[in-house]
């Protein structure tokens, strides 16, 4: 849990917890517990690096292929 919370921060991640601060002081302002929850959800998805593709189901399998390509001969039909 230590090791979620404290690696693997990028910018987009600080970001989004900013934006989820920020949006629990604004919640807090308006007395909207609607929006309080939002920033709560901002926040913990930047606490726990957790997003819709946290359990890599949006994750494409790179299909690299070391084969060389074949020269292809054209022959000119007439």
């Amino acid at each position: 849990m230590k090791n979620i919370l404290l690696n693997n921060w990028t910018f987009f991640r600080a970001i989004r917890l900013i934006m989820g601060i920020a949006i629990i002081i604004q919640a807090f302002v308006a007395k909207d517990i609607l929006f309080g929850l939002a920033g709560f959800i901002f926040s913990g998805m930047a606490l726990f690096n957790a997003g819709c593709c946290g359990t890599n189901s949006c994750n494409t399998v790179n299909l690299k292929s070391n084969n060389k390509s074949k020269e292809i001969t054209y022959e000119e039909v007439v």
